[in-house]
């Protein structure tokens, strides 16, 4: 395929009309055929499936886990069909853990502004990948990786799948589709994506340049957090997260499958769309989720409860209370506490903060953390509100007020975060940004009311 070609589908692809459905419900058991009578009723495998498809099963656990993660596949060919001899490739900017740098310092507090695509680049979902820390270790399937994507062209008979990691995507800008093997994603900024391991996809370009925030997840899958005593209502509600519809391709083409495997990436050349599923029932399948119907809870009276309340969504680990990963979210929200210190305080954390701007002003850093942007503040570093926000802070008429204009996030671990070699020498690093402390006035003469 010349390049002109190639060029004319991307086009087809940006102006696609194709409108998806969606299947409301977080791990749900879903079913749902985009041919009637595709799913076989009342057995997973028949002697012959309907319209002659291939039963195929997709294990999101080991079997024996209760309850299993599952989801059953009718396909017009098995996977097998879709995987031939593979070889390795280098993505040169996509990096997994165990990666430390000898020459790279990851003790410290940093802050980045956005990461921008250079002009004319051509960058795909897996080329214009930009890995900033990692975390844990890909091949024991603990810890996480946080990526920045830049994407300004859709691929084109190509085709992806992670055997290493479930991916949570977060767009800033430009709207991208997920075209998976279990239907058609649409996401943009406000939005997520949640794709399992080991299903295959094709992202493509709606609108762009597109750029966001991915955070690899290798260890338990990603569900929702207990929410205790705030009882069974509020935070992200289940209802809001939806699946897709199923969606497939009969395309008899050259074509490419790219898998990410213990942290290396292969290549395998097969004939045909691999996106081949026609109808599927289980509850394994990837996600979209709206951040704006996400319901904060805070205080009512006093004092500021932890960042915790904020979690949309959490992979548990082996220790209680230490997750793998939580993702948290910071949108709008009222502030009416009484004598209290409204934003977030000063503190140092056994977890590992990496923080991102999806637009607006974050309340404890209202100068230099712009859209786009990220900060990374590692286990038992010093962190917390500039000078700035302390001062106004310390001084507001504590009147209600809404907190607007803001939606920020935050991808938390129980693992130190390792800064890549890209996040180090090639990001754009704020390298004055730890002096935003540095002109913190001491108000503390010995008196009660302090030297204000």
């Amino acid at each position: 395929m010349n390049v002109q070609d190639k060029r004319a589908i991307q086009q087809q692809l940006a102006s696609n009309a194709i409108t998806p459905g969606y299947m409301p419900g977080f791990g749900n058991d879903h079913e749902t055929e985009a041919l009637p009578g595709a799913l076989p009723q009342g057995r997973n495998s028949p002697q012959r499936c309907p319209y002659g498809l291939y039963a195929e099963q997709l294990s999101g656990t080991a079997f024996t886990v209760h309850p299993p993660e599952r989801t059953w596949c009718y396909r017009i060919r098995p996977s097998v069909k879709h995987s031939t001899r593979y070889r390795r490739i280098d993505v040169p900017y996509w990096k997994s853990a165990p990666l430390i740098d000898p020459e790279v310092a990851s003790l410290g507090q940093y802050r980045w502004n956005p990461v921008e695509a250079e002009a004319g680049a051509a960058l795909t979902w897996i080329t214009g990948m930009r890995t900033m820390t990692t975390a844990g270790d890909v091949h024991t399937q603990v810890g996480m990786a946080s990526h920045v994507y830049l994407v300004t062209e859709s691929m084109v008979d190509d085709y992806f799948f992670s055997a290493d990691s479930e991916m949570l995507v977060v767009p800033q800008q430009g709207r991208l589709r997920f075209h998976t093997e279990l239907g058609i994603l649409d996401v943009e900024p406000t939005e997520i994506a949640i794709l399992p391991r080991g299903l295959v996809y094709r992202v493509e370009l709606i609108e762009g340049p597109a750029r966001g925030f991915v955070c690899e997840n290798y260890g338990q899958k990603f569900e929702l957090p207990g929410r205790g005593p705030i009882g069974a209502n509020c935070l992200a509600n289940p209802r809001d997260f939806k699946a897709p519809v199923a969606a497939f391709e009969q395309r008899d083409t050259p074509s490419t499958v790219t898998v990410k495997w213990c942290g290396q990436f292969h290549v395998t050349e097969i004939g045909q769309s691999p996106l081949d599923v026609v109808a599927w029932h289980g509850n394994y399948a990837p996600y979209k989720y709206d951040l704006t119907a996400y319901c904060p809870v805070g205080a009512l009276l006093f004092d500021h409860p932890d960042p915790s309340i904020f979690t949309v969504l959490t992979a548990p680990s082996g220790s209680p209370g230490t997750a793998n990963i939580d993702f948290v979210l910071f949108r709008e929200r009222w502030m009416v506490a009484e004598n209290t210190f409204r934003p977030p305080w000063y503190h140092k954390n056994i977890m590992s903060e990496l923080m991102g701007n999806i637009y607006g002003i974050y309340d404890a850093k209202p100068e230099g953390f712009v859209p786009g942007g990220m900060s990374l503040h590692n286990m038992m570093l010093p962190h917390g509100p500039d000078k700035q926000a302390f001062e106004g802070a310390s001084r507001a008429d504590l009147k209600p007020g809404k907190l607007d204009n803001t939606m920020s996030f935050m991808f938390e671990t129980r693992f130190p975060q390792q800064l890549t070699p890209f996040a180090a020498k090639e990001a754009p690093l704020q390298e004055n940004y730890i002096d935003v402390w540095s002109d913190l006035d001491v108000h503390f003469d010995g008196t009660p009311e302090g030297k204000w």
